[in-house]
């Protein structure tokens, strides 16, 4: 399916691992599936990282939505021919000695896009994932899609949390039948990258890609789905 297709939204969520890995691999993974949707995860940070980042998404045939300040952690790239209103990012609370994390966030045609990366500890997660609802998931304004790693096997509580909020959100790998590992990239045993979506967006497909680029472009493998638009 072309990610093109009108009424079609194509999401992908991806850890990119600082872009520190295999950069050309990963470039040719995210061209090779077209995304009008990259909700990304461990973006370039420092000094360059912001530079960076618009240069891979110039690579990849998208521009930087949200990416550096609040966002932290998470960034969003969106294709040239989608609409984008209401950007930005959320830090999220920070203890020292603990990893500075934010989410992205935007309306994409209409859709309330949400970048999380959930850290290590589950403390953290818990707190983070109630802050998350709290400020973007009660009375959003339109279909709601989640997307991102949440350092959790499905069925934990963040997942959980995360399921019942915006009036019940369901996981599209699971639905279209496609709940495959993740992470580690290389030899993946467990599925901690998800897309949660809403029932007014209908799953239509979703995979986890498995070519060999994958194996060397980061240490997680992405998760692609593809969606219905409302009318």
């Amino acid at each position: 399916m072309d990610a093109r297709d009108v009424g079609t939204l194509r999401v992908m969520t991806y850890n990119l691992r600082g872009l520190r890995d295999e950069l050309d691999a990963l470039v040719d993974v995210v061209r090779s599936v077209r995304p009008d949707v990259l909700a990304v995860q461990e973006p370039p940070r420092g000094a360059t990282g912001r530079a960076r980042l618009r240069g891979f998404a110039a690579r990849t045939g998208l521009r930087v939505a949200v990416g550096g300040g609040g966002a932290r952690t998470t960034a969003l790239l969106v294709a040239p021919y989608r609409s984008v209103h209401d950007a930005a990012g959320l830090r999220l609370p920070w203890r020292v000695g603990r990893t500075r994390r934010g989410v992205a966030t935007a309306r994409v045609d209409g859709v309330r896009v949400v970048v999380v990366h959930l850290g290590l500890r589950a403390a953290e997660r818990g707190r983070h994932v109630d802050l998350v609802v709290r400020r973007l998931l009660r009375g959003p304004d339109g279909p709601v899609v989640v997307a991102g790693d949440l350092n959790e096997r499905p069925g934990g509580p963040s997942w959980a949390v995360l399921a019942e909020a915006a009036g019940g959100l369901q996981d599209a790998a699971s639905v279209a039948g496609a709940d495959q590992p993740t992470y580690p990239a290389d030899v993946p045993r467990v599925r901690i990258d998800v897309v949660l979506v809403d029932h007014r967006l209908p799953v239509l497909d979703a995979w986890v890609l498995d070519d060999a680029a994958v194996g060397v472009a980061s240490d997680h493998r992405p998760l692609v789905v593809d969606l219905h638009l409302p009318a």
